[in-house]
């Protein structure tokens, strides 16, 4: 696991479920879009008894910064009794969108805000195809696509 002064740092997709699964409460905060969720799919934590909230970090089709982030996540946050030394755990297609959203709700005063290096998806292959290398999909954890 990487640590960052501003977050608290990334960990990967197995250790993200162990955190899940391990420590209540802990979240899985997925901040891809709406088009993301819809097409390719998201984490499946009901074997955890849980759900990943979703809240876009940034807006399709347009990518603009979602302004409301902070407080949307803060709210469904606090309506699910966590609080600032919750777990909270954000993912998105390959970790980039996911660790800013970590970092501006370590500003917004949670203090365990980790990023899931790899994303859903991980990176492209040689093929140019994702969820095949790295990331939620590539380490067989659950998930569904609608």
């Amino acid at each position: 696991m990487y640590t960052n002064a501003t977050y608290a740092g990334d960990i990967g997709c197995h250790d993200a479920w162990d955190m899940l699964g391990n420590d209540h409460p802990a979240f899985l905060i997925d901040v891809r879009t709406r088009a993301e969720w819809a097409f390719v799919g998201v984490p499946l934590l009901t074997s955890l008894g849980s759900e990943p909230l979703l809240v876009e970090w940034q807006g399709y089709p347009n990518m603009e910064r979602n302004p409301g982030f902070c407080d949307s996540v803060s709210k469904a946050l606090t309506d699910k009794g966590a609080d600032a030394e919750t777990n909270l755990l954000f993912l998105c297609r390959s970790g980039a969108r996911s660790q800013s959203a970590a970092m501006a709700m370590t500003e917004a005063g949670f203090r365990n805000c980790y990023n899931v290096a790899g994303g859903f998806e991980g990176p492209a292959d040689k093929n140019g195809h994702r969820g095949t290398t790295d990331g939620w999909k590539a380490a067989g954890l659950p998930w569904a696509q609608s």
